[in-house]
């Protein structure tokens, strides 16, 4: 999983995009809880979960790969960008999957647009298409 990209996510919204993001990974069809978390996390904190890393510089930050164990994509990657829209201002994160699948999404006015095809769940848009696990 290699997510590349920079985004204009002011500092002073970054504690709202984590509580954002929380929320929506306690939602997800198969919950993923962090809950016992510290309340003070930043984006940089949770990102691993999203396989991801984030770098802040100033009201912008880098999204890069995450080095620790064996990132993969799942729906909390794919809940992760959709629940920082509303605190992105602008920027574009570029995603390769390990099956050589790029996609892209692009933020402004809120909103986060997908160009391509998920190379996780083959959906269009973020979340757009139902995903079928194996277990079920």
């Amino acid at each position: 999983m290699l997510p590349s990209g920079r985004l204009h996510l002011p500092a002073s919204d970054d504690a709202a995009a984590v509580v954002a993001v929380k929320a929506a990974w306690a939602g997800l069809k198969r919950p993923f809880d962090p809950a016992g978390w510290p309340p003070d996390d930043t984006l940089s904190d949770i990102a691993w979960a999203a396989a991801a890393s984030v770098t802040r510089d100033g009201d912008s930050i880098e999204l890069g790969h995450d080095d620790e164990g064996d990132p993969k994509w799942s729906d909390t990657s794919t809940a992760f960008y959709v629940a920082i829209a509303p605190f992105v201002r602008s920027g574009t994160v570029d995603i390769e999957g390990e099956d050589g699948a790029t996609w892209s999404y692009t933020y402004g006015g809120g909103k986060i647009t997908q160009d391509g095809w998920n190379g996780w769940d083959g959906a269009i848009e973020p979340f757009g298409e139902p995903v079928a696990f194996p277990s079920e």
